[in-house]
């Protein structure tokens, strides 16, 4: 019966979500909660972005419904919680970066020290096999914030973020329900998240006209990267899918892969690397002339066929398939950039 519980959790997501989003644009419309076109947006309209309150209200029902709310589960929601209002105030009346890393840390550290969550085995990925305790919780911290914010950094073209966290929910729920045991509880939490995704993309996918904003990035970010720790975990202490830290970073290539580009670009460019600029690869997919849609398309099939070249080759070690699943997501983006270049080359050839 526990594939009718998950089938439930997920429709109830979905559902509330759905059905709650007409009601928030318009609130955020008489109230003029808008997000306002500007040079570093591809949006060209007042566009609400509070879809966060109701991938919320669905994630979070659907799982205090359905779910099991074991201790680490508890950790996760609480987390969310306050990873929720820091992105809520700053969708609304805009919030310092100080502040937003600050709550996150509160929110790691509720994972890491209350609910016990934390990466303790590479598994063989560079030698490296059992991790000591400090070491640890610094990974743990850095794969934390790196991939709750790396989420948050692809949330720039219509639907683009939510069908990258579609995919990784799904996938690790997958993982979560074939390995069974303790674990269930995590399959919960990824099709809740999956059916409070799909009932936003309903109104983001294509000429969004309600985005995530903060408050959904950022929850989901680090409801993934919670996710993506436990499915390493599950396999590294209950012998289950061999090469679990190669499989997660190809669930999460493509937020994993964009946030290192750009890091690198701004930095050769003598920039902060959090200095916001259009240099992410959706952007670069823009300047070829695809739509929105056919960005997101192209990078969804990209993430797909990185998680299928993983589980194809995990006979492989883990530090080669790695390495494999790195270069297979920077040579995609090296030729994005050569084709930008040689378009914008034959631009300038033409205006001569």
């Amino acid at each position: 019966m526990e594939y009718y519980h998950l089938a439930l959790s997920f429709i109830w997501s979905f559902l509330i979500a759905v059905f709650a989003i007409p009601s928030i644009i318009h609130v955020a419309h008489v109230k003029n909660l808008l997000d306002e076109p500007n040079l570093r947006t591809m949006h060209e309209s007042l566009t609400p972005r509070l879809g966060g309150l109701a991938i919320f209200a669905g994630f979070m029902s659907s799982l205090t419904i359905f779910g099991d709310l074991n201790n680490s589960v508890q950790q996760l929601l609480a987390g969310c919680i306050v990873i929720f209002f820091i992105g809520l105030k700053d969708d609304i009346v805009s919030v310092s970066a100080f502040k937003k890393f600050f709550v996150q840390i509160l929110a790691t550290g509720i994972i890491m020290f209350m609910g016990k969550i934390t990466i303790s085995n590479f598994q063989g990925t560079l030698g490296i096999f059992a991790l000591e305790e400090e070491t640890s919780f610094l990974f743990t911290f850095i794969v934390i914030i790196g991939i709750t914010n790396a989420i948050n950094l692809i949330d720039g073209v219509d639907g683009l973020a939510g069908v990258i966290i579609l995919i990784a929910a799904s996938a690790f729920g997958v993982y979560f329900y074939r390995h069974g045991g303790a674990f269930t509880s995590y399959a919960y939490v990824s099709f809740a998240l999956a059916g409070a995704i799909i009932g936003f993309l309903r109104y983001n996918l294509h000429k969004a006209i309600i985005f995530m904003g903060d408050t959904g990035s950022l929850v989901c970010g680090f409801i993934v990267s919670i996710l993506a720790i436990q499915f390493i975990e599950m396999n590294a202490t209950a012998g289950g899918e061999t090469n679990s830290p190669a499989i997660a970073i190809a669930i999460l290539i493509i937020p994993i892969m964009d946030t290192i580009r750009v890091f690198i670009l701004r930095i050769l460019a003598g920039v902060s690397p959090f200095s916001p600029d259009k240099n992410h690869i959706h952007h670069r997919l823009i300047t070829l002339g695809l739509s929105h849609l056919n960005t997101v398309l192209i990078l969804a099939a990209i993430n797909i066929a990185a998680i299928a070249l993983a589980v194809s080759l995990s006979f492989l070690n883990t530090t080669t398939l790695v390495i494999i699943i790195l270069t297979y997501a920077f040579l995609f983006s090296i030729i994005v950039e050569i084709l930008v270049r040689n378009r914008k080359g034959k631009a300038k050839e033409t205006n001569v």
